[in-house]
């Protein structure tokens, strides 16, 4: 099956880009921005690595996640590598248009803001049920016909009312954490260090320590950035790893323990079974199963 990829241009203010990855290889997806524009990328499935400083820095986000991305000093183009299976919706819109569609709550927004207008923004966000159906329509609509820009300019206006009303639960949407570049590296190094010191990972202090950052600015820059804490976003990693040595490097259930650090197999067969809802055992025969 062929990949689908579509871009509707609405003027020259926003564009809505819609791909799906349906080969079985990381296919790459580059577009050179101006830095006029805001960027959203939803992923509806799979996972999307976004690449930054000609690849210096990389940011992954899962299915059913979504990451804003904003910066008015400088040109910010998308560099994207879509895992097999992937499907990614991506609007960009600039931030005069943006500021018109919400004018009367320009305050709450975190990057309309006056103390913001010169700091950029990154930021990556759960979605919830309401608009992963508005996702999945724009994603879905493949009619040529002379409602097409209509109807996806429809279902973009329903999203960003969405995104931004401000009685919504959704959750850090107008709290944003700002950091400058060095900051942003830090905060990047720290995941590198607890991804490559997973089986043994330093305390939250050392880890601060050693990325010289505050243990205040660690926590909450972390968790902005990668949309959890430092030791849930370790959880989720070594438990992706933990499937991955059952299934593809055939490790039994002790020889996964260890490599992942746990001190007995029944505390990692806890961990696996409160994330997945069955134990490893269960999970291996269901896999080979099916």
């Amino acid at each position: 099956m062929e990949n689908f990829f579509s871009e509707t241009y609405f003027a020259d203010k926003f564009i809505c880009i819609r791909f799906t990855n349906n080969e079985k290889t990381v296919k790459q997806i580059d577009k050179h921005l101006k830095s006029r524009f805001i960027q959203f990328h939803f992923i509806l499935k799979n996972t999307v690595e976004f690449m930054f400083n000609d690849g210096n820095y990389t940011l992954e986000i899962s299915k059913n996640k979504f990451l804003i991305l904003f910066n008015p000093n400088q040109e910010l183009p998308i560099s994207i590598k879509a895992k097999p299976n992937a499907s990614v919706v991506t609007l960009l819109i600039t931030i005069d248009e943006f500021h018109k569609l919400f004018y009367n709550e320009h305050q709450e927004i975190p990057f309309l803001k006056k103390e913001n207008i010169n700091k950029k923004y990154y930021k990556e966000h759960a979605m919830d049920d309401t608009m992963l159906l508005v996702l999945n329509q724009i994603i879905k609509y493949n009619v040529d016909s002379s409602t097409k820009e209509l109807y996806l300019k429809g279902k973009v206006y329903q999203l960003f009312s969405l995104l931004f009303d401000s009685n919504s639960s959704q959750p850090n949407t107008t709290c944003p954490y700002m950091m400058n570049d060095n900051n942003l590296k830090k905060i990047n190094l720290a995941k590198e260090i607890i991804i490559n010191e997973y089986s043994c990972p330093p305390t939250l202090l050392e880890l601060s320590s050693r990325v010289d950052l505050s243990l205040r600015r660690l926590k909450e820059g972390f968790k902005e950035i990668y949309g959890k804490p430092v030791f849930q976003f370790l959880l989720e990693y070594k438990m992706a790893m933990a499937k991955r040595f059952l299934i593809e490097e055939d490790y039994n259930i002790n020889e996964v323990s260890i490599k992942l650090g746990y001190s007995t197999a029944s505390h990692f067969i806890s961990s696996f079974k409160k994330r997945y809802g069955v134990t490893p055992k269960v999970y291996v025969k269901n896999f080979y199963k099916n």
